[in-house]
């Protein structure tokens, strides 16, 4: 068995698609749209995002129960700091609960799913 997909729910797939191409250079699968985008990385790894009506973004770190945080996505980067800026810069925010910052941080894409940054 070999993982081949990850979808992530949203409000605009192709606003959540555009974020992740910007922070990770994949490319734009060639049949997205309003209801629907991905990317896909090199080795054949597609991310999608599609279109949910009345999205509730996932909590950071969770809020009791009602909205959870649900999965998130790690990404391995060179230097925390200077991946948490450029992700800033593009549209993340950083959550105030940092479990362990000097190793990985934590962060939430523009839909609100949390994501990590991890020092490689």
């Amino acid at each position: 068995m070999r993982l081949t997909s990850i979808a992530l729910d949203c409000p605009d797939p192709l606003a959540l698609a555009a974020f992740y191409q910007r922070a990770t250079g994949y490319a734009l699968h060639p049949g997205s749209g309003a209801g629907f985008a991905g990317l896909t990385r090199e080795d054949g790894l597609h991310i999608g995002f599609q279109r949910v009506e009345g999205h509730r973004a996932p909590q950071w770190p969770g809020d009791g129960g009602t909205t959870p945080q649900q999965a998130h996505l790690d990404f391995d980067v060179d230097d925390l700091d200077e991946a948490e800026g450029m992700l800033l810069e593009l549209g993340a925010a950083k959550p105030a609960f940092q479990p362990a910052g000097a190793r990985w941080r934590v962060l939430t894409d523009p839909a609100g799913h949390p994501f990590c940054i991890v020092a490689r």
